[in-house]
């Protein structure tokens, strides 16, 4: 197979084809599409991971998601949104935005344009509430504030992997009293 240059469509059948963004890497892009590395080496033969082009098209070997916002919303930009100020409001991340909306700039919204905003993961959380984490909190003070051990907090969240290191806009499970 010829290299053919950012235009160039593979045979992907089965598969999503792809044009390739900045920043996009074989790694970003199974984490996104949730497939393998080796598995784009495979759909892609002769493509050069370490020299992917901005417009190239490749093959994602998963089948394409169905509807314009699976699991998600369209939502129409009001003036001063940015990508960062949607995901907040919507407990997504601004990484996720991006994936949900492939061609679209996050540095030129236009108000009156229709994204996906996709909906946030939902912690596992049978008889307790969702909690949204605000700048300041700490596993420490969410368990005081809800009058709860840390460590019943901390096993209520297996999906934390450090619980020293929570970010702003995670959902966390506080579990029932």
């Amino acid at each position: 197979m010829t290299h053919c240059g950012p235009s160039h469509t593979p045979p992907c059948p089965g598969g999503t084809l792809y044009r390739i963004r900045p920043g996009d890497s074989y790694f970003s892009l199974a984490q996104r599409f949730g497939t393998t590395i080796e598995a784009l080496f495979r759909a892609n033969p002769g493509v050069d991971p370490r020299n992917l082009m901005i417009g190239q098209v490749i093959c994602i070997p998963v089948p394409p998601t169905p509807g314009p916002c699976p699991g998600g919303f369209e939502y129409v930009i009001r003036s001063g949104d940015t990508y960062f100020s949607i995901a907040r409001r919507f407990g997504t991340t601004v990484q996720a935005l991006i994936a949900a909306n492939p061609g679209v700039d996050p540095d030129n919204l236009q108000i009156g344009q229709v994204i996906c905003v996709p909906a946030p993961p939902q912690p596992f959380c049978p008889g307790g509430t969702i909690y949204i984490v605000r700048q300041g909190d700490t596993m420490f003070l969410i368990a005081q504030r809800f009058g709860i051990s840390l460590q019943r907090l901390i096993a209520a969240n297996p999906q934390i992997a450090d619980p020293n290191v929570i970010q702003i806009g995670d959902r966390i499970c506080i579990p029932p009293n």
